[in-house]
């Protein structure tokens, strides 16, 4: 499939917000298919909140917009010390214009081993209201492949705890197409998924990323590659079921039930203003892209010594309108029309890969299926 280039962050386009995303970089040991910035240098905890604080202190005057998300990802966020968690979301509080009228989101990642009922009760107590569990797979065998450190077990249980500790806007992440696996093992997964009783299901097909363990196993033949007429026939399996039991399809990955669609995700589709805390973390203003450096000492030096150094990226009119044409399209909203040469939908349109609604063109199941190619005819 080729929807799964462009697309790993993990947005809809009504929410008119911004937001902050937090970067935890640590983890008790490594996926073996994650590229993402993180470490196992589990010692340092301390002293990277103590910078992500003082980033947080100098930069609080960037975003002038209320605040309606915040969302804490990583890495590993749910293994940190509950107090530091406190300190974050009451220092994100003091320091930025944080909605006080009920209506701030804030999600949590986290991995089902950290999940108790103590501790969820706990995260319940400082204010987060949403988590967002990566359960990936309810295989033990194909858990234990791709280095997961929890069960399927654990997994039912946390989504159990989390919901006995009052938690009513639980989001799951499952991957397909993982190695080896079969038609009959992913149809387990979405049954199983749909019995916990969350509000939302985010689906990532595997990508074997250079320089990943997984990839590397991929390259010397340990592990095998699912067919891409499996992956398609995966997904489309996943879209049928879980519209069948009442969830929106809203974005080419994401699925909710009763519009409990992630705020903060959105806010990315929708072009918003949003501020990227800690090492790694990428912010944008709505012309200009910036991200820290991927390097815990430097970051934890350069935030206490207030001299962080970040990339940034100018758009161009040209990459914003390709941004909008791409994101759109991720979404059941799509685009308007005026955003592209009708013409160059045209095909599409009539071989049932998109559709024209209300003015705006959207994305079908099917084109979804080669969504970057349509995406680049189009700009």
């Amino acid at each position: 499939m080729y929807i799964y280039i462009f697309f790993r962050t993990f947005v809809p386009y009504f929410y008119k917000m911004a937001g902050i995303y937090i970067h935890i970089p640590f983890c008790k040991s490594r996926c073996k298919y994650c590229d993402f910035f993180s470490t196992t240098q589990l010692e340092k905890r301390a002293r990277y909140v103590e910078a992500l604080l003082e980033e947080g202190r100098m930069r609080q005057h960037e975003v002038s917009e209320p605040i309606h998300t915040i969302y804490i990802g990583g890495g590993t966020p749910s293994m940190m010390d509950r107090n530091d968690f406190f300190k974050i979301v009451q220092c994100c509080s003091e320091w930025f214009n944080v909605v006080k009228d009920g209506s701030l989101e804030i999600t949590m990642e986290a991995n089902p081993g950290d999940i108790t009922l103590e501790q969820a009760q706990a995260w319940r107590a400082m204010g987060i209201n949403r988590l967002s569990i990566g359960i990936q797979s309810f295989d033990d065998e194909l858990l234990q492949l791709i280095g997961r450190r929890h069960t399927a077990e654990q997994a039912r249980q946390a989504v159990a705890a989390a919901q006995a500790a009052g938690f009513d806007n639980i989001s799951i992440d499952l991957m397909y197409a993982l190695p080896s696996q079969t038609m009959e093992q992913w149809q387990k997964d979405v049954a199983e998924a749909l019995q916990l009783g969350v509000q939302h299901i985010s689906t990532y097909g595997l990508i074997y990323e250079e320089g990943t363990v997984l990839t590397t196993l991929l390259e010397h033949g340990v592990v095998e590659a699912v067919d891409e007429d499996t992956e398609m026939q995966m997904y489309d399996y996943l879209v049928e079921q879980l519209t069948a039991n009442g969830f929106e399809h809203y974005e080419v990955s994401n699925f909710a039930l009763n519009g409990r669609y992630s705020k903060h995700n959105s806010s990315y589709w929708n072009n918003t203003p949003y501020i990227g805390l800690g090492a790694g973390a990428h912010s944008y203003d709505g012309n200009v892209r910036q991200w820290n450096i991927s390097d815990l000492d430097t970051y934890i030096e350069q935030a206490m010594a207030h001299t962080l150094m970040p990339e940034k990226e100018i758009l161009s009119d040209e990459q914003r309108h390709t941004e909008r044409v791409m994101l759109g399209l991720r979404t059941n909203r799509g685009i308007g029309i005026d955003e592209i040469d009708r013409s160059k939908a045209q095909p599409y349109i009539a071989q049932g890969m998109l559709i024209e609604k209300d003015n705006r063109i959207v994305a079908t199941t099917k084109g979804y299926h080669i969504l970057n190619r349509i995406i680049e005819d189009l700009i």
